[in-house]
């Protein structure tokens, strides 16, 4: 029998470059950063394995533990490499996070050969509002607001595939209002931003498959965040698998007492399929 894969990974950490516009003047800002869980590493095999990017929520105002590190050690268990990306938050402002994630995307993908991962299978796995910047990505990835500024290609920076986790997508009636805040600052109350990151709004038929759940009784992001979305790809024709469960707060994780901080609210034993189902998914994309 092989070594367990915790005996085969290799932990990289490193910055990304700040991607706030010239002459914004903050001082304050760490650059987002990036953690990263190789496998395989030194060995003489050459598996590519698929690549997932997690993307924590947190309002856009900071990112939640709970849906960072627990996530990647199921990924990682499942034999994909995981890349937790600590990205910009409030007082930074759209699109500052979306090039952060777009250029690790890059990142990963111009190193497969390096990191054994398998090119045609990079995800991008988001949160709460992670999950808004995941999806930003899968959504505006063809964009040259996006790519331009990084200095890439499209091609370079596009998704195979998106796993949404009770997402914010809606800027409309059943948004979370906090996040939009958070993401746009100062720009919060202008319409025509407030349309474009209204991500219902922009799914087309180049946007990647989806993975997505939500739960019936979330009362902080409603429901109708995701099934605005799924009706939205499913109109452009983009492959979806949905799941939605009939109870379970926001902020989940993996729904079990080891990332619910001892929060009975945070425990749901029928949500907590959904990262095998995932896994499943993956293997298929």
């Amino acid at each position: 029998m092989g070594k367990a894969w915790w005996n085969r990974m290799k932990l990289l950490t490193w910055d990304l470059p700040l991607m706030q516009p010239e002459g914004d003047g903050r001082e304050d800002d760490k650059a987002a950063s990036v953690t990263a869980y190789l496998l395989d590493w030194g060995q003489e095999e050459e598996k590519k394995r698929p690549a997932v990017i997690i993307c924590p929520g947190g309002g856009y105002w900071r990112h939640s533990p709970r849906e960072g590190e627990p996530i990647a050690m199921e990924y990682l268990a499942m034999g994909c490499h995981a890349f937790i990306l600590q990205y910009t938050v409030r007082p930074g402002s759209f699109p500052e996070g979306l090039l952060e994630l777009a250029l690790l995307v890059a990142q990963i993908r111009e190193r497969s050969q390096e990191w054994k991962v398998d090119s045609d299978k990079i995800v991008v796995s988001g949160f709460s509002a992670g999950g808004h910047l995941a999806c930003s990505l899968g959504v505006f990835w063809n964009r040259e607001f996006v790519y331009g500024p990084i200095g890439r290609k499209a091609e370079e920076i596009r998704p195979d595939g998106m796993i949404l986790c009770y997402p914010v997508i809606t800027s409309g009636i059943y948004c979370h209002e906090g996040s939009f805040k958070n993401l746009l600052g100062d720009q919060a109350a202008n319409h025509e931003k407030r349309r474009l990151v209204s991500l219902e709004k922009q799914a087309g038929p180049h946007t990647p498959k989806v993975f997505m759940w939500h739960t019936f009784t979330d009362e902080t992001v409603p429901v109708q965040n995701a099934l605005l979305f799924a009706d939205a790809l499913v109109k452009n024709g983009v492959n979806l698998e949905f799941h939605l469960f009939p109870s379970g707060g926001h902020g989940l994780s993996l729904a079990r007492e080891d990332t619910g901080n001892g929060q009975e609210n945070l425990v749901e034993p029928r949500c907590q399929c959904w990262i095998n189902l995932a896994g499943e998914w993956i293997k298929n994309l």
